[in-house]
């Protein structure tokens, strides 16, 4: 049931998170990685008490049909969450296009919820070896990512690839690489995002996460693997 939906936290306005849609973002909780990265290290546990309610939600969306014209679930890693399928559903029922934010841990689930969806956003961590995917994620889920990228290819819904460019964990060497895996695959689209230092990193600054890109010949090459590309800073 949709009631057993946990949710961590909404933002109730977005141009960003679903493009060129105005949209509301429900953030679910739980997810098996642990990505240097994360900003949302607050969701990675399931069951954590919080004052987000999923009917809450559905209610504030009934108010706002006209105005959004999307709904995006994104995490954590909204796949972890069983009820999801009739969560998507329900919005769906109000009127609402559906996004989804997810790394394909899942792929079982991606199956169930892809006809559900409009557009997904793909997070790709590492080059597709084993050793490297684990490295960012710390866990061993590479085969489920591989799995759930051809779901999303073979199911024809609009996509994008994206990839948190963290000078820790990747060079511009490996954004080469991948960005040519993911051509070869079929993929159209794909977006590196500016690593802002988290937290806990004491050792990245600003300009590192700036100097990654300062190299112009690599960039130029992936731009023409795409029919979009783009950096986000």
């Amino acid at each position: 049931m949709t009631e057993s939906i946990l949710v961590g936290g909404v933002e109730t306005f977005s141009t960003v998170d679903y493009p060129e849609h105005l949209a509301a973002v429900v953030f679910l909780q739980g997810c098996p990685w642990r990505c240097p990265f994360c900003y949302n290290t607050a969701l990675q546990p399931v069951g954590v008490p919080t004052n987000f309610l999923w009917n809450k939600f559905v209610e504030f969306l009934q108010t706002r049909r006209g105005i959004l014209d999307a709904v995006v679930f994104s995490g954590g890693e909204p796949l972890v969450q069983n009820a999801l399928p009739e969560a998507m559903r329900q919005v769906r029922e109000l009127g609402y296009k559906i996004g989804l934010h997810t790394g394909g841990y899942r792929p079982e689930q991606l199956k169930k919820v892809l006809p559900l969806a409009d557009w997904i956003g793909f997070d790709i961590k590492a080059p597709f070896a084993a050793d490297r995917y684990d490295r960012v994620t710390k866990t061993s889920h590479l085969s489920q990512v591989l799995q759930s990228l051809d779901l999303i290819l073979a199911s024809g819904k609009d996509f994008e690839c994206r990839t948190t460019c963290d000078p820790r964990l990747l060079s511009p060497a490996d954004i080469v690489i991948m960005a040519e895996t993911l051509a070869a695959k079929g993929v159209k689209k794909y977006f590196l995002q500016k690593y802002r230092p988290v937290e806990s990193d004491k050792t990245t600054t600003e300009s590192d996460s700036d100097n990654f890109f300062a190299d112009l010949s690599w960039q130029e090459k992936i731009k023409g693997l795409f029919s979009q590309f783009e950096i986000r800073r």
